[in-house]
């Protein structure tokens, strides 16, 4: 089949800490008032993506790659990956402070979940007047000083603050230890895993009065200790070129601020490509087919296009490949 851009049906999450942003800015159907998480692309098991759009609506992202593998994948995608696909794209409301959490790496995932590690990056879509994320620890700490600072209750006084505006980005390898603060908005791209170790989540009560898991036992061997200033993530905002991001081995994003239309040749990159639209409006088309996307919206145009178009007369793009 000739595969035209691709848009999906977002997968919405209720969650403890979450709001009504993804409705109220992003305009997302939504009906409940504590929607945390916006699911735009996804083959983690359980919460499969299906197509929204043109003649493949209703096709799971799993039946997509069973019977296109290449074509919407790219060679090199799928001699890695094989028929996962390889990252989660999510928007992300916080009206309330996320848990402190990290997660395992590569190695660990496997060993004990039989899954990937998540290494994740975000791009700050909305943040209220002083929101702030905490990233990694304020200090080198040992072992035991943190587990210690867990039992006395005071492991927020170890925690490196960052206050954030609109268009800041931060790169989160695993280990580190990190939480999303009240009043952020955020696009989010990470590794295809729903591995989290929680290990503070400020003693709040779900709505049946009960406190949520923590995974103490498990943080403790998966934890990078040091203070590292690795995360803020520092990229050009020229207007109308593409302006390189993050560039690690599980995705790449670039930025593409346009105020006008642009075409890219995407046929050397053997790898899908997702636009996420983080401003303004645009429609993406190839050979086969196009789709319209504004702020909130995401699409994937796959492996075999040779040429995308983007037309607009304003928009702010994520561009994520492999």
């Amino acid at each position: 089949m000739e595969l035209y851009p691709l848009k999906f049906k977002p997968i919405l999450k209720e969650r403890l800490w979450g709001g009504t942003k993804l409705k109220d800015v992003l305009g997302k159907t939504i009906e409940s008032d504590i929607t945390g998480e916006s699911w735009e692309l996804s083959g983690v098991p359980g919460d499969i993506s299906e197509v929204s759009n043109g003649p493949l609506a209703g096709t799971s992202l799993n039946n997509l790659i069973a019977n296109h593998g290449e074509e919407l994948l790219g060679k090199s995608v799928t001699d890695r990956f094989g028929d996962e696909f390889p990252i989660l794209i999510k928007f992300i409301d916080a009206k309330q402070d996320l848990s402190i959490q990290l997660h395992p790496n590569d190695e660990l995932a496997k060993q004990r979940h039989n899954s990937f590690g998540k290494t994740e990056m975000w791009y700050i879509m909305d943040a209220d007047p002083g929101a702030k994320l905490i990233v990694g620890f304020n200090k080198d700490v040992e072992k035991e000083e943190y587990v210690y600072s867990l039992q006395e209750g005071s492991l927020l006084d170890l925690m490196n603050y960052e206050e954030v505006e609109e268009g800041d980005t931060f790169f989160i390898n695993t280990g580190k230890i990190h939480a999303i603060g009240a009043g952020v908005l955020l696009a989010e791209i990470q590794q295809t895993s729903d591995v989290t170790y929680r290990v503070y989540d400020f003693d709040r009560r779900d709505k049946n009065g009960n406190l949520r898991e923590l995974h103490t036992s498990l943080a403790v061997d998966a934890i990078d200790y040091k203070k590292k200033d690795d995360f803020k993530v520092s990229y050009s905002a020229q207007t109308d070129v593409v302006n390189e991001m993050v560039d690690c081995p599980y995705f790449k994003t670039n930025f593409i601020e346009l105020s006008q239309s642009m075409k890219q040749d995407v046929s050397d990159r053997d790898s899908f490509t997702i636009y996420m639209c983080v401003g303004g409006s645009a429609t993406i088309s190839n050979d086969w087919g196009r789709a319209s996307i504004k702020r909130g919206e995401t699409i994937l145009v796959p492996a075999m296009s040779g040429k995308v178009e983007i037309e607009t007369k304003g928009a702010k793009l994520l561009e994520v490949t492999i």
